[in-house]
């Protein structure tokens, strides 16, 4: 082989996985979009609220909004119960699961109805411990309730671990800005296949 071809032919090698980098990222970018605005409320084995941060025992306001949002659906008869999800964080004595469960009770939720999972450190973790829960209680599917971005990443973590998911963002969750949009969609693209990965 010449020594002239060979630099064209890692400049082909080269460009072909540039090309098929943007392309998964383009496909994974707008599927993102697309889940981001759909609404799949319908009546569930349970609703799924994914968490955010809390301050000192209080859900942020973030997390409210997704917690109220769950409590609309629950109160609404989409489902008889609701698990809401997520670990201690930098605060040691709370955990978001813990917190989200205390916010919906005194909202007036029943102890009974609600469930705190609280080991997750993250989506993926969270993703699992759900379904470990499902499993234990003969649940099929659920209303996933988290930021209209998330949902399709969530969707996907959930249908892995054989729970039936659909997409409730909670109302508010579009971003107004165009480069705030892009920007997590971005991150989106990048946790989902970091995930798809093993990572």
């Amino acid at each position: 082989m010449s020594s002239t071809r060979r630099p064209r032919i890692w400049l082909r090698f080269l460009t072909a996985i540039f090309a098929a980098i943007l392309a998964w990222v383009v496909a994974i970018f707008w599927l993102v979009s697309r889940q981001a605005g759909r609404d799949e409320s319908r009546h569930a084995d349970a609703i799924v609220v994914f968490g955010a941060a809390e301050y000192f025992g209080h859900p942020s306001p973030i997390y409210r909004a997704r917690l109220d949002h769950a409590y609309t659906l629950f109160k609404s008869g989409f489902a008889p119960l609701i698990i809401t999800s997520g670990g201690a964080a930098d605060d040691p004595s709370f955990t978001e699961g813990g917190v989200g469960r205390d916010y919906l009770v005194s909202r007036g939720v029943p102890d009974g109805a609600v469930i705190a999972e609280t080991q997750s450190a993250d989506t993926s973790e969270s993703a699992a411990r759900i379904a470990n829960i499902f499993r234990a209680n003969h649940l099929h599917s659920c209303l996933a309730v988290s930021d209209g971005y998330h949902m399709f990443r969530v969707k996907r973590m959930l249908e892995r671990e054989g729970v039936t998911a659909y997409a409730s963002p909670r109302p508010d969750s579009r971003l107004f800005s165009h480069w705030q949009r892009t920007k997590v969609k971005l991150r989106e693209v990048m946790s989902y296949t970091a995930w798809k990965l093993g990572f």
